[in-house]
């Protein structure tokens, strides 16, 4: 019964969260200067033109209505066209925009559809990458707060965090795909493609896991039951794995869960560096062509993705620690 009480309230707040995210970025695209017909037909199509096509596409109706129009669509499960993306794949710009070439135009759905297991992946690894790093660091620092494991923590994330993510790529790509030719760098022809980038993110998010658990842990040695368990004459070892751990992964979870939805939300500036087809790059693309409904399409996305993670954490954080209420 709680359950269903938690997912009925939660998924309440998600739809109000994604309906807002919705509503921001339809507004800002629209009054942000610029007038994406213009790059449909070219620079050289003249003004006639590209009214009667703005008018013909509704995108001369007042935003409300335009507002409306699409979100009708967005219940019905249609995130509409890409404005500049033919469904061949073929090159984009001047197309002549007649009906034939409007009915080819992608799916915004299609487009998300075949770039987000990308995204996933190198999410995945990077957080695979990140976790066997951080996790070892912090918990050694944890347990013996103040003497050199804290410090060498503290040292060690200092340093990752300090490293430009966009620096950092470009060095590894020069030094292990350029010097010493062990990783592909440019472009995605097979899973080895995504060792290169996820080692990147790796060193993006593995400071905060460190931080996280160094903190949490020497936390919760220093708690009244930790002396109890040593009273009973459980090992430090049986101490660190069946307390200290289990209590210290709670805020790890929830670090977890806020790091993952914002790789997923599209890592940007590292997927455009190594020409990484995912999200973040056909972002990246839309953004820059003026792509109405694929950029609403990937916030309405990733808002819902960052909406489901965050209750399956609270979820699982709850069976971890039933004390807590959400």
């Amino acid at each position: 019964m709680f359950i269903l009480r938690f997912l009925a309230r939660r998924l309440g707040q998600g739809a109000i969260i994604i309906f807002l995210v919705s509503a921001l970025i339809f507004t800002l695209l629209r009054v942000v200067p610029g007038d994406p017909v213009r790059l449909m037909v070219g620079g050289m199509a003249p003004d006639t033109l590209v009214e009667e096509i703005a008018a013909e596409m509704g995108l001369r109706d007042p935003i409300y209505v335009q507002f409306g129009r699409y979100m009708g669509k967005v219940l019905q499960g249609d995130l509409g066209e890409s404005f500049v993306r033919p469904a061949s794949g073929a090159a984009v710009g001047g197309a002549s925009f007649d009906d034939a070439t409007r009915g080819e135009r992608a799916k915004v759905l299609d487009l998300i559809a075949e770039t987000a297991p990308m995204t996933l992946q190198l999410a995945v690894l990077a957080m695979v990458f990140a976790l066997m790093v951080g996790v070892p660091i912090g918990v050694w620092g944890g347990l013996y707060p103040g003497r050199l494991p804290d410090r060498l923590a503290l040292y060690t994330s200092s340093l990752f965090v300090s490293l430009p993510n966009f620096w950092l790529g470009i060095v590894l790509a020069l030094l292990l795909s350029v010097k010493l030719n062990l990783l592909p760098a440019i472009g995605y022809r097979g899973f080895s493609y995504t060792i290169l980038p996820a080692l990147v993110l790796a060193v993006e998010i593995a400071p905060f896991i460190i931080r996280t658990l160094t903190v949490s842990v020497a936390g919760v040695m220093g708690q009244t039951f930790i002396d109890i368990a040593r009273v009973r004459g459980l090992s430090r070892n049986q101490i660190v794995f069946r307390h200290a751990l289990k209590n210290s992964a709670v805020p790890l979870l929830n670090l977890l869960g806020v790091q993952f939805s914002m790789l997923l939300g599209g890592v940007l500036v590292i997927e455009f560096i190594f020409d990484y087809p995912g999200l973040g790059l056909l972002t990246i693309n839309a953004v820059m062509q003026r792509d109405f409904p694929l950029i609403q399409g990937i916030a309405i996305v990733t808002a819902a993705v960052f909406v489901l993670i965050n209750i399956a954490v609270d979820l699982l954080a709850t069976a971890i620690d039933p004390r807590l209420d959400y």
